[in-house]
């Protein structure tokens, strides 16, 4: 066994390379995983990334070590299409089926856990929650601020991304350059509280309409998506820990603002290896809630099996 483990190589996508794993602690792993945003039903998509890091638990297990897997779950601060404005999906969900939205979460997150043990998956060793967590993420966000990297506007707060990259490198990650980034930028309804469109929320204050929202320091409001997970993987695994996982999707924005948020409150990169899962696809597109593409697990439990050679055609 101890021969297999010398020999464990894993894809860094900080690095672009298959490196030899070294653990911080040796014979132990510790892994965050970015968990569902709980507003639907998980879709074979989904269920591709948890399955993938399942396999990568398992035999991590399998081979003596012991693990901390941490994977979350999303009850708040997740806006519409990954950005800044719009509606909070969970709140926007609470509003459609006439419910509160801690409602929507216990739904949803109900749905995710029995559908993952349909399909056999480990449950992880710690499961927070974003709304758990608000206090330690008003800590990091005050830290950003002392540090000079966030500003706050009309009770909002933002990560100062140029200012930020005169000492980082933000696209460490995705390898974007932030020149390319500011060519690329959409203007949006109300950016213009952000000094710069690159900046990132870290904190949004609440409209009165809002119903999921805390007491700051800034604002009556919510933490911003990014911030959660930081808060989150570092409360249980440390400044520094060995494995960041979640799907390619997320590689950006969502995994480059938590490397950036954990170099300015740490002086790290989060984790030593950053792990991504591929997008499942459908049709020849990529599997998603947002365009209809997508599978439910029910789907192909209760289809008759004269559908299946037709769906896993269509499916890669």
């Amino acid at each position: 066994m101890q021969s297999i483990v010398q020999n464990l190589k894993i894809y860094n996508s900080i690095t672009g390379k298959k490196e030899a794993l070294s653990t911080i602690v040796d014979g132990h792993v510790g892994m965050y995983v970015c968990g569902p945003t709980v507003y639907s039903n998980v879709h074979l998509g989904n269920l591709r990334t948890f399955t993938s890091f399942d396999i990568i638990y398992r035999y991590l297990i399998h081979l003596g070590y012991k693990i901390r897997y941490v994977r979350n779950i999303t009850d708040v601060g997740h806006l519409e299409n990954d950005e800044d404005q719009g509606e909070d999906r969970i709140s926007k969900k609470a509003r459609l089926e006439n419910l509160e939205p801690m409602e929507v979460v216990q739904k949803y997150t109900n749905d995710f856990h029995e559908t993952v043990r349909k399909f056999n998956l480990l449950p992880p060793n710690i499961e927070p929650t974003a709304t758990g967590h608000i206090l330690d993420q008003i800590k990091l966000i005050q830290k950003i601020i002392d540090r000079g990297v966030g500003y706050v506007v009309n009770g909002s707060v933002y990560f100062d991304v140029f200012e930020y990259n005169k000492s980082s490198n933000y696209g460490i990650l995705s390898k974007r350059n932030l020149e390319d980034l500011i060519h690329n930028s959409r203007t949006l309804d109300g950016q213009s509280d952000k000094k710069n469109p690159q900046d990132f929320a870290l904190w949004k204050k609440a409209e009165p309409k809002h119903i999921m929202k805390w007491d700051s320091p800034w604002s009556e409001g919510f933490p911003g998506w990014h911030i959660e997970c930081t808060a989150m993987s570092n409360k249980y695994l440390g400044d520094i820990f060995d494995i960041h996982g979640g799907g390619i999707d997320l590689k950006f924005p969502h995994h480059e603002c938590e490397i950036a948020q954990s170099n300015v409150c740490f002086g790290t990169n989060a984790a030593n290896y950053w792990v991504h899962a591929n997008m499942l696809t459908l049709n020849g597109q990529k599997m998603s809630k947002s365009s209809d593409n997508n599978i439910l697990p029910d789907e192909i439990f209760h289809q008759d099996l004269l559908y299946f050679p037709k769906l896993f055609q269509n499916l890669l």
